[in-house]
């Protein structure tokens, strides 16, 4: 299991992601989830839930042409030329991948895959999708303006609760720790290095592209004063009055 979280915001975009992967208490492996392509006039990027074997056929499809038949055009997310185009090609990926995985040879394989696609075309609007196992996809609108995959339970009231299209970036970052925070302590599925992605509307840049581990000073902080802050808070609260 994972953890991701995607901000599409009035400012720009913010994505977390974790690095665990588990086949079992006993099987743990970290691997990213998170792939930037940048090459000037453009920014994706993209996060994955899911199989892992899933995942990653569909992202050396969209990123490099791997696996594209020699009938088909090739296209990859260098290539296209809208967002809309770069979530159809993924969701396209999806279901070829289905396909070749889902045969008659196929032993009892369980085929998930959940994916967070964001960024910005030079001369076109930025937009963020989340694109699922069918192939199919939703864009995320100002009146939702984060989307979540993997592990969600843990980390969603705290976005619920704040997230707004106009929250600035720099708050969507500390949102985006809280809720990943809130999901590492209660679930072991999801666990660190996590990577971090922010980018400001229309400058066809990468503002920050961090991986965040244990001994990251700020993530750390983070970590404390919201435990603090939460510990004050409940304690602030009126008694109840039927203890009177």
């Amino acid at each position: 299991m994972t953890y991701c979280v995607g901000f599409c915001l009035q400012d720009g975009l913010v994505l977390l992601s974790d690095t665990r992967t588990n086949a079992g208490p006993d099987n743990i492996a970290n691997f990213g989830k998170m792939h930037v392509v940048a090459p000037g006039d453009r920014v994706i990027a993209m996060m994955t839930s899911g199989n892992l074997a899933v995942t990653q056929a569909v992202t050396a499809r969209v990123l490099e042409g791997a696996g594209i038949d020699a009938s088909e055009p090739f296209e990859t997310l260098m290539t296209v030329t809208s967002m809309y185009d770069a979530a159809r090609l993924v969701g396209d990926a999806v279901r070829k991948v289905f396909t070749s995985v889902s045969g008659p040879n196929a032993q009892n394989f369980f085929f998930d895959a959940s994916i967070i696609l964001a960024g910005q075309i030079e001369g076109r609007r930025m937009r963020m999708f989340h694109i699922y196992s069918a192939g199919n996809f939703i864009e995320s609108m100002p009146e939702t303006p984060f989307f979540q995959i993997g592990e969600t339970k843990y980390g969603k009231p705290i976005l619920d609760r704040v997230a707004r299209y106009d929250t600035p970036l720099d708050d969507a970052v500390k949102l985006a720790l809280i809720s990943m925070d809130s999901t590492l302590r209660s679930n072991f599925s999801v666990g660190l290095p996590m990577d971090l992605l922010v980018y400001r509307r229309d400058t066809q840049r990468v503002a920050a592209h961090e991986r965040i581990g244990d001994d990251d000073a700020y993530f750390s902080a983070i970590r404390q004063e919201w435990s603090e802050a939460l510990r004050k808070a409940y304690r602030d609260l009126p008694a109840p009055p039927w203890l009177s």
